[in-house]
């Protein structure tokens, strides 16, 4: 009898344990979920670093496409920029990380939430530019007429002389476009962030076709659901908050009231700083945001004026 009891229990035990398993899927599944892009490549590890500041933690998962992500309403997916406006205009993707440059040149329908102003090599554009070899008789975009241009980004290219009404033969670069010039080409179309490749390669810059910055697109479908468009725009919030606070830094400090204002000729505070009294008469406690590099030249200042306490602290966000 006890045995049969037992058995009951543990069947019992099983069966809920089934019952809680299968309720805890059927969940997951009902759960809204938002299909990031996240894009592979040079944009990569900037992006991944963005969205930790922001507070996600992402990582790779078993296949190295599928990203983990410690946001149940998220699924990340890792996938080329130039491939990302197009999955996300038909709808594969609600939102993704892509150059401008890329959603020019597949003319990809999607809505422009946020300009996020970061590339390969840290904050600021990029520049698609028309380059030359420097010993060429080349010297402006009217000089390449009925001659031959490599490049990634043939639309955009195809556009530019287009307007200029010149007519040039283009062709699609696989690649290493910058030492094709003279050999195989006249001239390039090329991304450059610093223009170090392409004085490695002795070609000259003559024009610049595009900047590009990266932008967080979305969907126009996924834009008009109600939940999708808040979970977006909450995560537009959090992404700029993290960029704007990038190379720059916390500052407090105490001071002594009568230093006060020549302190504040020092201090280059986004706004205003924050300045509170301490409970011991003249004395003050003062706060301020700034550039990294700058807290290095002016926290000895403060120490020279006679303050005190002197902390600096990362930021992960600056929301204006």
């Amino acid at each position: 009898m006890l045995v049969k009891e037992e058995r009951q229990k543990t069947n019992d035990r099983g069966s809920n344990q089934n019952e809680y398993l299968a309720s805890s899927i059927e969940e997951r599944l009902k759960m809204p979920k938002l299909k990031m892009g996240i894009p592979k490549g040079s944009l990569e590890r900037m992006t991944i670093d963005l969205f930790r500041k922001a507070g996600y933690q992402i990582g790779m998962g078993e296949r190295s496409y599928i990203l983990t992500v410690d946001d149940k309403e998220l699924e990340c997916l890792l996938i080329r920029t130039q491939e990302i406006p197009v999955y996300v205009e038909k709808g594969m993707l609600d939102i993704g990380l892509a150059g401008y440059d890329w959603i020019l040149e597949r003319k990809a329908r999607v809505k422009k939430v946020k300009e996020l102003l970061y590339s390969k090599q840290g904050l600021g554009k990029v520049r698609w530019v028309l380059a030359a070899p420097i010993d060429s008789d080349i010297e402006k975009a009217e000089d390449l007429k009925g001659k031959r241009i490599a490049t990634e980004l043939v639309q955009v290219t195809k556009d530019y002389f287009r307007k200029k009404r010149i007519e040039v033969e283009i062709e699609f670069s696989w690649g290493t476009t910058e030492v094709k010039p003279p050999h195989l080409v006249d001239a390039i179309v090329e991304l450059t962030e610093t223009g170090a490749s392409l004085r490695a390669n002795k070609l000259d810059v003559i024009d610049t076709v595009l900047e590009s910055t990266t932008w967080l697109i979305a969907n126009i479908s996924s834009w008009e659901d109600p939940w999708k468009k808040e979970k977006i725009k909450n995560l537009a919030i959090l992404l700029e908050g993290a960029l704007n606070g990038l190379g720059k830094v916390g500052l407090k400090m105490n001071v002594p009231e009568a230093k006060l204002t020549k302190l504040l000729t020092s201090l280059p505070a986004l706004r205003k700083p924050t300045i509170s009294k301490l409970s011991e008469g003249g004395w003050l406690a003062i706060e301020v945001i700034l550039d990294e590099l700058q807290a290095r030249e002016l926290i000895p200042k403060i120490k020279k004026l006679g303050g005190e306490g002197i902390v600096e602290y990362p930021l992960n966000k600056v929301i204006y």
